[in-house]
């Protein structure tokens, strides 16, 4: 049988794009914003305060993107935060092409409707030039974690760098490829 899917690319390349142009009034269809990477962080303070074995981390976020996480590392010691020099202070994750894709279509589709009490996203979490930054609680909304197995419950930073040149653009190409953004009432008075 063959695979009549569309992946989230070819839809973004087939119909997103496109309407991006006409609605952003863009000549070049090359100027369209896109997504260049997501990148996906874990702080390791709370796991570092008690015990020293932080690679349930390292599981759990291989799990999720289906790729091995880096380990940052402390670049000099602060005593005031009982850091040392060289002592891993979090876990990182860069997703570009079809990974990224993948993970953005998971994201969408099946983690944030599984996410607790969820009203949808904020606009104020652009950064000014289309680049987005959210925050979950939980890594357990994530289909791959099972709670169960988990000692001890952490988050997850996840940003989506685009090539929008502002946060309008930005909130445009997000909403399109189906991001459920708030309803602002700067939003609410336009309609």
């Amino acid at each position: 049988m063959a695979n009549t899917a569309i992946t989230l690319k070819e839809n973004y390349i087939k119909n997103i794009a496109p309407a991006l142009q006409k609605d952003l009034n863009i000549k070049n269809v090359s100027a369209v914003p896109k997504i260049k990477v997501v990148k996906l962080n874990v702080g390791l303070g709370a796991f570092l305060a008690g015990k020293k074995d932080y690679s349930e981390v390292l599981e759990n976020i291989a799990a999720i993107t289906g790729q091995r996480p880096v380990v940052t590392k402390a670049r000099k010691a602060i005593s005031n935060f009982k850091i040392r020099e060289n002592m891993p202070i979090g876990v990182s994750v860069t997703l570009r092409g079809k990974k990224m894709y993948d993970f953005i279509n998971k994201l969408v589709n099946i983690t944030l409707p599984r996410v607790r009490d969820f009203r949808g996203l904020t606009t104020r979490s652009f950064d000014g030039r289309g680049n987005f930054t959210m925050g979950l609680k939980e890594t357990t909304v994530f289909p791959e974690i099972n709670p169960e197995n988990m000692d001890r419950v952490h988050g997850i930073e996840i940003t989506i760098v685009t090539t929008a040149k502002d946060n309008e653009s930005g909130i445009k190409l997000l909403t399109a490829l189906g991001f459920p953004f708030k309803e602002t009432k700067a939003n609410k008075s336009k309609n």
